[in-house]
């Protein structure tokens, strides 16, 4: 796969594995609830709810909804926080890592192919 694609071949890569993803039998994460995982994931922990809004930009009750969908999934985790009983420090689970790890390859496989 080439690193330099135009916007339109960025944009046919994304809608290749959006669609995929689609079809699959998966979790159907919105764009918010995907880039609060990905963050968990691809940020060094500790992550809080606090912590996640700061860095969406969103507020608190818009992280607590998105971590109560992906919750449901098994895709994080939510814990109170021994040290300061007010903060909820939220956690990566197998699942997550396992869906995550699934939807790199499926990017890698998609972007493989001709046009992209």
């Amino acid at each position: 796969m080439s690193l330099e694609l135009t916007a339109s071949q960025a944009l046919g890569l994304w809608h290749d594995v959006t669609l995929e993803q689609v079809r699959r039998q998966g979790p159907d994460l919105s764009m918010r609830q995907f880039a609060i995982l990905l963050h968990i994931y691809l940020v060094p922990p500790p992550h809080t709810v606090r912590g996640l809004a700061a860095a969406l930009n969103v507020t608190k009750p818009v992280v607590t909804r998105a971590l109560d969908t992906m919750g449901a999934f098994g895709l994080v985790d939510r814990v109170r926080d021994d040290l300061d009983r007010r903060s909820v420090i939220v956690k990566r689970t197998v699942a997550g890592a396992q869906f995550l790890s699934d939807f790199g390859d499926l990017i890698i496989e998609k972007g493989r192919r001709p046009g992209h």
